[in-house]
């Protein structure tokens, strides 16, 4: 009995504290640990070579795809920030921040020219030696998500679901050197040769940007009127075109390989909540 009376005695005093506390014109804002986890898939990678009078000699073709070639993702984790503004007791609009997480991209498969140049030279980019091809590029997706509360705002446990839109775009993309190197030596010599471009060759990489939508889904439980937890799943249709330049010494395109990959993330997510 003297348990039980100890228990509601908690109860009462904690009540007051949890009341409103996701209310309209409630403000609250989320700090805590995201993980990326991609369901991936890529496309064989397309190359266009440059148009040049001297391709007829290696029979170079102006655009060819290397069957079994792809490209893939790792996880990632980072820091997820969130500002929440309620509306009403069930409606609220979320901004997704936090800092950018940074991804390697692994490649499978080898870019091989068809016929003669095919021959002379071609590019592995599954050599374990080669990969990571990019050892570290870094995706930035702030994100609007509108979501629905259910239950009371006095509720301590509430469940929701969002939909939303993000801007995805990468930068800082770092090639791995000794994939920079075998494809200067090997693809990169092939098309410099047909192009009649003398020197060393040079490699990049890009990834496309764009607009995508967000679905989402949660739970909050608010343990005082201004302290809580979360714990979401998001997930974003995310594509892109990853493609592969290589340039002649003096600035000249010779060719651009590119994949198109999706993404598709699962973004799990739990963070300590504040209200204001």
């Amino acid at each position: 009995m003297k348990n039980i009376l100890c228990a509601a005695a908690s109860v009462a005093v904690l009540a007051p504290f949890a009341a409103h506390a996701q209310s309209a014109g409630s403000n609250v804002v989320t700090l805590g640990w995201l993980h990326v986890m991609p369901l991936q898939s890529s496309s064989p990678l397309t190359t266009d070579s440059a148009p040049v009078p001297i391709n007829a000699p290696l029979r170079l073709p102006s655009t060819f795809t290397s069957p079994d070639t792809g490209l893939h993702t790792s996880n990632a984790d980072t820091v997820g920030l969130t500002i929440s503004h309620f509306f009403t007791d069930h409606f609220a609009a979320t901004s997704v921040l936090g800092v950018p997480p940074t991804f390697e991209i692994s490649g499978l498969g080898t870019i091989r020219p068809p016929g003669p140049a095919g021959a002379l030279g071609s590019q592995d980019i599954g050599l374990p030696a080669v990969n990571p091809i990019v050892k570290s590029v870094r995706q930035w997706s702030p994100a609007l998500i509108f979501q629905y509360y259910f239950g009371d705002a006095t509720a301590s446990i509430r469940p929701f679901l969002g939909i939303g839109v993000s801007y995805n775009w990468f930068s800082d993309v770092q090639l791995q050197p000794n994939f920079v190197q075998q494809t200067q030596q090997n693809l990169g010599g092939v098309m410099a040769a047909s192009a009649g471009k003398p020197g060393p060759t040079q490699v990049s990489a890009k990834a496309s940007s764009s607009w995508q939508p967000v679905f989402n889904a949660g739970l909050t439980y608010n343990f005082t009127r201004h302290w809580g937890i979360v714990a979401s799943v998001t997930y974003i249709p995310l594509k892109t075109t990853s493609t592969l330049t290589i340039k002649a010494a003096d600035g000249t395109t010779l060719a651009q390989s590119s994949s198109r990959l999706k993404a598709d993330p699962i973004i799990s997510y739990f963070g300590v909540t504040y209200r204001f």
